[in-house]
């Protein structure tokens, strides 16, 4: 393929990248502010918030193949992926909404019913918003490259959404308490609205490419298949969940541990910035790393990095003080445009594999999937975070928290993610797509199509000759 034929525009990159920031600006809010929303403002149990959103996320297992599967097997004139971005946006921004809302009922159980209910049902919105979303990487560009600078692109402007959702609502809401509960459901629908906005400039200004519709239409039994044998792909699956599995974690122990560990939680504004301004800065460093060396050996340093980084943060004392924890926040941003850049950029590259193997392309699935790994980390993480405050005596929103809570807080912070981002790197180590092996498989892939495009011209001049 010609160099001119590789690159994408600027302006496709910038409207596709443009998505993520409204999908993580909502996203981030679910996983920042829903448990302390739930334990500090509705006055649920941490046990019940936990099994509030490991139900929502268990949910999820069947309804991502579902989408992806059936994006796979849609042919419209827009495309397979961009009618569920048109159609999708406005139920998810009423459903995230409910998600916000506090019922008048005091019952633990009937609040527990409706925030399951509520999580449910978000979930799902979201799922036939973001996953088809996520699914047109691989169809924008085969470039190696150029599918990590497209990942670069949505990872800044997923980043930037994710530093307004840490830094925003909570300087509108304030204090996470019982009297914040207009301001959390003002925030929650004000984020529905601009969330999606950004998902027209996506439907607008993409272009899938149209060969693909002409594939035959793969069964779920077809695409579960291609997927369980792409060896590939499950290396990457593995590494992504392992790394968005610490961030959760420590995603959503870090409220509680600048409020009730460091005592610094009316400087939370100010460490967010500076994780989410470093990670940004970091994008592309860690693109110029892939591109000098690869995917593989790119991601495993971005690992080990981060790891190093979430033991010094959870090791802190509150003696130490700001500048200190401002550090240690930028050095965990490094580590976190790793894990946000290279874990994405390595999965379209399975496409390809699945392609030579298999004669088909189930983005779809491959992406529905990568999503229900997402939610099986999140509704393990989360609920894990929850439980730990419940078995060490978590009382909310009091002056001082047992001991006990806040050992369990630190390692929540550090050691615990570590110790995923450690059986990351050998899950990286062990992956087998080295950019000199995609390049030969996207030529011999070529090959084949070129000679399959042959066939069929022969093939239509002789029955047009009879």
């Amino acid at each position: 393929m010609h160099d001119a034929e590789k690159k994408l525009s600027l302006r496709t990159k910038l409207m596709y990248g443009m998505g993520d920031g409204g999908i993580n600006l909502a996203d981030t809010m679910v996983g920042l502010l829903f448990a302390i929303f739930c334990t500090d403002v509705v006055g649920l149990r941490p046990g019940l918030t936990a099994l509030v959103i490991f139900v929502g996320r268990t949910f999820d297992y069947v309804n991502d193949p579902i989408i992806g599967y059936l994006s796979d097997r849609t042919r419209t004139r827009w495309g397979r992926r961009r009618p569920f971005i048109l159609f999708g946006m406005l139920p998810f921004a009423l459903a995230y909404m409910l998600l916000w809302w506090k019922p008048p009922f005091d019952s633990q159980l009937v609040l527990a019913l409706y925030f399951g209910f509520a999580f449910i049902l978000y979930d799902t919105m979201a799922t036939v918003l973001y996953m088809p979303y996520f699914a047109l990487t691989p169809e924008l560009t085969q470039d190696y490259d150029e599918r990590t600078s497209l990942t670069t692109f949505r990872m800044v402007f997923s980043t930037v959404g994710a530093m307004v959702a840490y830094v925003v609502p909570l300087s509108i809401i304030g204090t996470m308490n019982e009297a914040s509960t207009g301001r959390v459901m003002y925030v929650g629908m004000a984020v529905a609205l601009i969330s999606i906005l950004p998902m027209i400039g996506v439907f607008l200004g993409t272009r899938e490419k149209p060969e693909y519709q002409d594939q035959k239409e793969p069964s779920l039994k077809e695409s579960i298949l291609a997927a369980a044998k792409n060896k590939p792909f499950l290396y990457a699956a593995g590494i992504f969940l392992l790394g968005w599995v610490a961030l959760d974690v420590m995603q959503a122990a870090l409220l509680y541990f600048l409020k009730y560990r460091l005592r610094l939680e009316q400087h939370y504004d100010l460490v967010f910035a500076t994780l989410f301004i470093a990670a940004l800065i970091s994008f592309p460093v860690w693109n110029l790393i892939a591109a000098r060396w690869d995917k593989k050996r790119a991601v495993m340093a971005g690992m080990a990095f981060l790891a190093l980084a979430v033991i010094g943060m959870g090791f802190m004392q509150p003696e130490w003080g700001l500048p200190i924890l401002l550090g240690l926040s930028a050095l965990v941003g490094i580590g976190l445009g790793a894990i946000q850049v290279l874990t994405w950029a390595m999965i379209p590259d399975a496409v390809e594999w699945d392609e030579l193997q298999t004669g088909q392309r189930h983005e779809g699935m491959f992406y529905s999937l990568v999503q229900t790994l997402r939610k099986i980390g999140s509704s393990l993480s989360l609920p894990l975070v929850l439980l730990m405050l419940e078995v060490t005596g978590y009382v909310a929103n009091a002056p001082s928290q047992p001991p006990a809570t806040i050992l369990g807080i630190q390692a929540l912070i550090g050691p615990i993610p570590a110790v995923f981002l450690i059986v990351g790197i050998l899950f990286a180590s062990r992956y087998p797509l080295s950019r000199k092996r995609f390049e030969a498989l996207r030529v011999e892939l070529a090959e084949r199509r070129a000679a399959s495009s042959a066939t069929g011209a022969a093939a239509s001049g002789t029955v047009a000759g009879e």
